[in-house]
């Protein structure tokens, strides 16, 4: 038995196998005490695999789960800065949604083999990463999937952005978990129309969703160094999550 405090972590780069064997870059948080642990795959944003991300990461292991956040870019810039390997991922098209999910199958299989494991899978997503997040939990088993004001699930993209943000409402029959969506009412994208279409759909396919607007708050609402970071939307952002998770992952 150790004697470490529940919040001390671990966290680290390490190399998952991804879609078609590759080998890609992630970054893994875990707790270091002994005991039966949920896993979660955290999806970066389009911003890239960034200090954000990997903050959120932490702040999850902290919590007692085991989370790793793959990082989508590496094929297109291994090692580059999140600004480039961003840049050059978006001029390749984006990710490829079947890269998409052999990626996050990789990272769950990994995530499977961590001492303390419990069988239990969570995926969560911010910005194109909400997005995949949905994607995921519509082509993969999981026990909870949050999105985090993931745009063109409904909505077809603006000219400028990654052909792959193509929409994805179709893929709604397929949901294997309970989903719970964060959004802001004044965000573009997805706009609240959009948000109320994937509602609808959920609410038709009686798939159990629970879905949370905030008013005032726009898109990337929980970016702690952005303009659009809005304190009141995060905390209760947060709150929805720990417990949303701490229902479905542990035990």
């Amino acid at each position: 038995m150790n004697a470490f405090s529940p919040d001390a972590i671990r966290a680290e780069t390490i190399s998952v196998i991804g879609h078609g064997g590759d080998e890609i870059e992630a970054y893994l948080a875990t707790p270091l005490a002994d005991g039966s642990r949920g896993s979660i795959v955290w999806i970066h944003h389009m911003p890239g695999y960034d200090r954000e991300t990997k903050e959120f990461v932490r702040r999850l292991a902290v919590s007692g789960y085991h989370v790793i956040a793959p990082n989508l870019y590496s094929r297109e810039a291994p090692g580059a800065a999140p600004d480039d390997a961003a840049a050059a991922a978006r001029a390749a098209g984006g990710v490829p949604d079947e890269r998409l999910v052999g990626d996050v199958a990789g990272v769950v299989a990994h995530l499977g083999n961590l001492p303390g494991a419990n069988g239990k899978f969570g995926v969560i997503g911010h910005c194109s990463g909400g997005r995949h997040a949905y994607l995921a939990a519509c082509s993969l088993p999981f026990d909870a999937a949050v999105d985090c004001y993931g745009a063109f699930i409904v909505e077809d993209p603006p000219e400028g952005m990654p052909k792959a943000m193509k929409p994805i409402l179709g893929l709604a029959s397929n949901l294997s978990c309970p989903l719970l969506g964060l959004f802001g009412a004044d965000d573009k994208f997805p706009a609240p129309p959009a948000v109320a279409t994937l509602d609808a759909e959920l609410d038709k396919l009686g798939k159990h969703h629970e879905f949370h607007s905030y008013e005032g708050a726009g898109h990337a609402f929980f970016s702690v160094d952005r303009p659009a970071y809005r304190p009141e939307a995060a905390v209760d952002g947060w709150r929805h999550i720990d417990e949303f998770f701490a229902t479905y992952l542990k035990g």
